[in-house]
C-alpha cells in the first residue's frame, strides 16, 4: 500500500469535498456517444502503477485522492492508479491512446464509480 511520503502527487488540503468533475478540462461527451472510462488492468504491476499515478497527477489534478476526499478509499495502489489514470483519460480527450499508461490501462463501458466516488 502507497504511503503519502510515496505519493508526490498528493498535495494540497482537504479543505472541500469535490467529485470527479472533469467538465474544467474541457472535456464532454456528445448526446450519442458511448461514455468510456480507463482503469487500471488488474494484472498491472505494483511498479507501473505508481509511475501511472505520478504521471496521471503531472498532467490533471488529482486532489480527489487525497485522505478526507471521497475517492481516497480504499486506499489502495489499484484503485488510485484507476482514478487518477481515468482523470487524465477524461481530460485529455478520452482516445485510446490516453489509456495505454505502457499497456496498463484497460477502457470500460461499465461505470466504475463507487460510494461516493463518482468517475466523470
Amino acid at each position: 500500500m502507497a504511503t503519502p511520503s510515496s505519493m508526490p502527487w498528493k498535495r494540497g488540503t482537504t479543505d472541500a469535498i469535490l467529485a470527479m468533475d472533469i467538465h474544467h478540462c474541457g472535456s464532454s461527451v456528445m448526446a450519442n456517444e458511448q461514455k468510456t472510462w480507463c482503469v487500471a488492468k488488474p494484472s498491472s504491476d505494483q511498479a507501473t502503477l505508481p509511475a501511472n499515478i505520478n504521471y496521471a497527477c503531472s498532467h490533471v489534478d488529482c486532489q480527489i485522492l487525497q485522505k478526507g476526499y471521497p475517492c481516497f478509499s480504499p486506499d489502495s495502489l489499484i484503485s488510485h492508479a484507476s482514478i487518477a489514470m481515468n482523470l487524465y483519460y477524461q481530460c485529455k480527450g478520452r482516445n485510446h491512446w490516453n489509456c495505454d499508461f505502457r499497456d496498463s490501462g484497460l477502457i470500460v463501458k461499465t461505470d466504475p464509480s463507487y460510494s461516493n466516488c463518482i468517475y466523470a
